[in-house]
């Protein structure tokens, strides 16, 4: 009876290489998956956490430039009261 030798590092390099391929296919599949979510996606008001624009931690927490330009009664009433005045110097 011959004994198998050397089996065992020509199955692993084989083994590297199919982990490999397998992740490439599924690297294009979920990429295609995202492309078609997007285009989905692409005139809703909501879209999904992973679909949205991704930003710094500080940014994602910023006010947004409606609720930064918004003021509350008492700044209102003083604008109000006292308007920016404009002055025009005569030549």
């Amino acid at each position: 009876v011959a004994k198998v030798t050397g089996s065992a590092p020509a199955k692993l390099s084989k083994i590297c290489v199919v982990r490999k391929n397998v992740a490439r296919i599924q690297t294009v599949i979920h990429q295609t998956q995202k492309q078609e979510l997007r285009k989905l996606y692409v005139n809703s008001k909501n879209k999904p956490l992973d679909l949205r624009r991704r930003k710094t931690r500080a940014k994602r927490r910023e006010l947004t430039g409606h609720e930064k330009k918004l003021k509350n009664s008492k700044q209102r009433a003083k604008q109000r009261a006292f308007p920016l005045r404009i002055f025009a110097v005569k030549a």
